[in-house]
């Protein structure tokens, strides 16, 4: 059973870097972990990836010593423990809302003292039923992470809250649905949403948790300072878009012309 790269260096408190894949096709985790990135993100909310290609992709990355954290669908408990029985790391629960519902997302991910995570040693992150049942429920206890999403208006005012949930082990602000809920899709500077990143920030640091969000280089300091150590950045598909994009550029000067629906 691995011991989780990310609890290590957060309880270290040192930055985490983590990057985002869209596509299905193990080569390319297994690219991004010969690069040494901390964590891989998969999403289950906005792609439909099966469990058994997700299984894949957890294995993939981690050969290198990855971490995978796997947004879920909101959905049953199920959705939120297959990707740890899997041997995800983490999971991350979008559109946490409430106080009540980072509580019971807590109960639903961590075992006993914790919480009360349904319990089967039988898979991935259990060594299929091959240590002793303790042993396994502490493991994983102290591997595993859970993280919640405010990305709401409706949560803005119960951030402390919401940070101080027994077994939320980080909140991680998503600034581009805040700002869609709040009206102002895109202006991520609105003075709403840095004042979010504040109260997170405070909260974090009075709880004794970690926080983070989307990160690109230019910002990454500020948000360090800020006390972020999650930190978000990139996705497989910018990458090959970015790639291509410059590829179709240079050979444009050649001559060659391209019957392309995007500029």
């Amino acid at each position: 059973m691995r011991i989780s790269k990310i609890r290590r260096k957060l309880a270290e408190n040192q930055p985490i870097l983590c990057t985002k894949m869209n596509t299905l096709d193990p080569v390319v985790a297994d690219l991004i972990g010969w690069l040494g990135f901390d964590c891989l993100w998969l999403c289950n909310e906005h792609t439909g990836i099966d469990w058994d290609r997700m299984g894949h992709l957890v294995k993939a990355a981690s050969y290198h010593n990855m971490d995978t954290v796997i947004r879920v669908a909101k959905g049953a408990y199920t959705d939120f423990i297959r990707p740890l029985e899997l041997g995800a790391t983490g999971v991350m629960v979008p559109h946490c809302m409430s106080a009540e519902e980072a509580r019971e997302v807590g109960r639903m991910t961590k075992f006993q003292p914790q919480g009360r995570r349904a319990l089967d040693s039988g898979n991935a992150d259990g060594a299929y039923c091959m240590v002793p049942l303790a042993k396994y429920l502490e493991h994983a206890n102290a591997n595993t992470f859970t993280i919640v999403q405010i990305e709401d208006p409706e949560a803005l005012d119960q951030v402390e809250e919401i940070v101080a949930a027994p077994g939320v082990d980080l909140v991680f602000v998503g600034p581009a649905d805040l700002s869609h809920g709040l009206g102002v899709p895109g202006q991520m500077r609105d003075p709403r949403i840095v004042k979010c990143l504040e109260d997170v920030a405070a909260a974090c640091k009075k709880h004794g948790k970690h926080w983070g969000t989307p990160s690109s280089p230019e910002n990454a300091p500020r948000l360090l300072e800020m006390g972020a150590r999650f930190l978000a950045c990139g996705a497989d598909v910018l990458g090959m878009s970015a790639y291509f994009r410059d590829i179709r550029s240079k050979f444009e000067g050649f001559g060659c012309t391209f019957e392309n629906r995007l500029p």
